[in-house]
């Protein structure tokens, strides 16, 4: 049988018009793909409070007359960004935080400091914690579980190479005599609060949280949830127990949230952690947190290591000579010590 029209049989493919042929559309449409995006020019300012599974809580016109939190998604364009807690955004669509309204984040705002932390010291692959903070809360406890001294040296170093100044609060100084602890730090200029069991120095606190953004972290089970809570009545973050067993917290609060402190500022409480990779940090910037060890350092053979061992190290030089105490050098190398091992790391001033 012919499969040609029957009156055309015979004049084979000429017959057919190009006019005749069905063109398939483009099933992408037709317009061609451009880089330009809307101006958003009618965005609103927010704040990021917490993130849940591709949604952000955020608060618009803060501290103005209409103060409200808006649930939002992130746009199309930021799916490779990672929007994170303390992030300053721009939010379109439905920001009247009505029930049941979705706004969009279009825009991230310049970060004025990104705390990072990475799996392990062997992986350079960043994992940011919060943004925007300008302090660090680091929470450990005289016992029960047992104080670890490296694992503050990790949160300082993590700290500084932010460009984010830390505090140090000791809780449960009832169980434990705290001062062998603390003399580790005795040298480094950090503010130190301490603290007994359901006994909060609030007084003494608050004041040095007031017009900051401030970053809670530290060991499961140190009190770090409780002591949120005490500053922030009503925000009932899940605080855990330290398991008789093991000396080990168990981790409870699983979200990193910000919350505004009622004396003025704002804490960001975030998930109890038992390792901190440093894998991220440029060792720099870990030199030039110790200012004064720094002007000294200038004078260090070039790619000097500033150790204990270092040839030639103006540093030591000078704790031999009287000229620095040696106890906050040792505190510097310290932490140099924690990165020296990093595959790579370079220790140049």
């Amino acid at each position: 049988m012919s499969w040609l029209p029957p009156d055309e049989e015979d004049e084979g493919f000429d017959a057919w018009d190009e006019s005749d042929v069905r063109v398939r559309p483009n099933p992408k449409g037709t317009k061609p793909r451009t880089k330009q995006r809307p101006a958003h020019v009618d965005a609103v300012d927010a704040r990021v409070l917490s993130v849940d599974r591709g949604r952000y809580t955020v608060l618009v016109d803060e501290d103005g007359d209409d103060e409200r939190t808006v649930t939002a998604t992130r746009a199309k364009e930021l799916r490779k960004q990672a929007i994170v807690t303390g992030d300053r955004v721009d939010v379109v669509g439905d920001a009247s935080g009505d029930e049941g309204s979705l706004g969009r984040i279009v825009r991230i705002q310049p970060r004025t400091t990104l705390l990072r932390r990475s799996a392990d010291d062997t992986d350079a692959v960043e994992r940011v914690i919060v943004a925007n903070a300008d302090q660090l809360l680091v929470v450990v406890a005289a016992a029960n579980p047992e104080p670890r001294p490296r694992l503050v040296d990790r949160y300082l170093v993590a700290a500084y190479d932010a460009g984010i100044a830390p505090l140090l609060v000791i809780t449960k100084t009832d169980l434990a005599d705290p001062k062998p602890f603390l003399a580790n730090f005795s040298a480094l200029d950090i503010p130190v609060i301490r603290s007994a069991q359901g006994a909060w120095p609030l007084d003494e606190l608050a004041p040095l949280l007031a017009g900051h953004t401030t970053v809670a972290v530290g060991h499961s089970g140190v009190g770090k949830s409780t002591l949120v809570n005490a500053l922030v009545p009503g925000t009932d973050r899940a605080v855990g127990h330290v398991n008789v067993v093991t000396g080990r917290g168990r981790h409870t609060s699983s979200s990193t949230v910000s919350l505004r402190v009622p004396t003025g500022g704002w804490i960001i409480d975030t998930p109890g952690v038992r390792s901190f990779g440093l894998g991220h940090v440029d060792t720099a910037n870990i030199l030039k947190s110790f200012s004064d060890l720094a002007a000294v350092a200038e004078d260090c053979p070039r790619g000097c290591t500033h150790l204990p061992d270092a040839p030639d190290c103006e540093l030591n030089e000078a704790v031999a000579d009287g000229r620095l105490p040696a106890a906050r050098v040792d505190s510097l190398q310290r932490l140099l010590t924690t990165l020296v091992k990093q595959p790579g790391a370079s220790l140049d001033s």
